[in-house]
C-alpha cells in the first residue's frame, strides 16, 4: 500500500479515471450494439437516426483518449457505409 501523499492521491485519481472510462467505453458499445441491431432488422430510418448519435459518441471517446484515433475512424468508415447501403437497397 502506498505511503506517500501524492502515491496516495494518484491511486485515487487513477481508481476515478478508470470508473468513468469504463462507463464511457460501456455506453459507446451499447450505442455501436444498437445500430448494428437496428442494420440487422434493415430499419433504414432508425439506423439514420442512430447513426449521428453514434458518430458523435465515437469522435468523443476518441477525443478522450477512450479508443484509438484508427478505431474510431474504422468504426465511423464501416457503420456509415452499411447505414448508406441499406438506403440504396430499400
Amino acid at each position: 500500500m502506498a505511503r506517500i501523499q501524492s502515491a496516495v492521491k494518484n491511486i485515487r485519481k487513477n481508481r476515478r479515471r478508470n470508473a468513468i472510462n469504463r462507463a464511457s467505453r460501456s455506453r459507446l458499445r451499447s450505442q455501436i450494439r444498437k445500430i448494428r441491431e437496428l442494420l440487422a432488422r434493415k430499419d433504414a430510418d432508425g439506423a439514420r437516426q442512430a447513426l449521428s448519435a453514434t458518430l458523435s459518441l465515437l469522435d468523443r471517446s476518441r477525443g478522450k483518449g477512450i479508443i484509438h484515433r484508427n478505431a474510431a475512424a474504422r468504426y465511423k468508415s464501416r457503420l456509415t457505409r452499411q447505414v448508406a447501403a441499406l438506403g440504396r437497397a430499400r
